[in-house]
């Protein structure tokens, strides 16, 4: 069975129908990762994924439950652009408050670690560079020991050193054993740390394969030059592409 599936799924907006019948799925113990240009469908997506948006039709899944249900949120975490925690709190008592949440949480010391937060544990949120923040966060979505990871976008604005830090905390969860759906604007990332890559395109997948697959179906050596390619096969100016 798959971790999380879209089946058919619609979702309309007025006028403007953001995804057009799409399905998607996880496997367990994939990373999959959901690339687009902005407008694409990809927020929309994680949403219903997440249970913040019905579609419009068809479903979704979280390990066979309804994505809004307590048993889809207990095997589940999230590190999303928006989030945002409270600067005057020590990193320890941000894990420690998140882990509550949880009926069987990952021992403190033992996200610390994951997430790569020995030795800041009692620094203020506030007093922290913006990898050690991501990393914090990072820490959050996987204190409550879930099955499956959303990360949205999760290094954006890092420095390469902070971004090939967090990619080790990534693989490091996928090694456990944990499903990931990332989605993510640099393509090398997409490329390093993808098992499976789906391109997403005004509502509709474009294309959908491991890496290798998507490049070697474009004739190209490299997934960015891959993902140019789809969208020009399916009308996009490169200025669309890149804004």
């Amino acid at each position: 069975m798959p971790v999380a599936e879209l089946r058919g799924v619609t979702k309309r907006y007025g006028a403007v129908e953001a995804l057009r019948g799409i399905d998607l799925s996880i496997a367990p113990g994939e990373l999959l990762a959901l690339l687009g240009p902005n407008g694409a469908g990809k927020t929309t997506a994680v949403r219903i994924l997440l249970g913040l948006a019905a579609p419009t039709s068809g479903e979704a899944a979280i390990f066979g439950h309804h994505p809004a249900s307590r048993q889809a949120k207990l095997r589940r975490g999230a590190l999303l652009q928006v989030g945002r925690v409270p600067e005057t709190l020590k990193v320890q008592e941000h894990i420690e408050l998140f882990s509550s949440y949880y009926e069987k949480p990952l021992p403190i010391a033992e996200t610390i670690a994951a997430a790569g937060l020995a030795g800041i544990e009692n620094r203020l949120f506030g007093a922290l560079s913006g990898g050690q923040k991501q990393r914090v966060l990072f820490a959050l979505a996987i204190c409550g020991n879930p099955d499956l990871l959303f990360l949205d976008e999760p290094t954006v604005g890092l420095d390469v050193e902070s971004r090939r830090a967090l990619w080790t905390r990534i693989r490091g969860f996928v090694a456990r054993g944990g499903s990931v759906l990332l989605t993510t604007h640099y393509l090398d990332e997409a490329d390093a740390l993808a098992h499976r890559v789906a391109v997403i395109d005004r509502g509709r997948i474009a294309a959908e394969g491991t890496p290798a697959e998507i490049k070697a179906q474009t004739g190209t050596s490299v997934l960015e030059d891959a993902f140019l390619a789809i969208m020009k096969e399916n009308g996009n100016a490169l200025e669309e592409v890149l804004q």
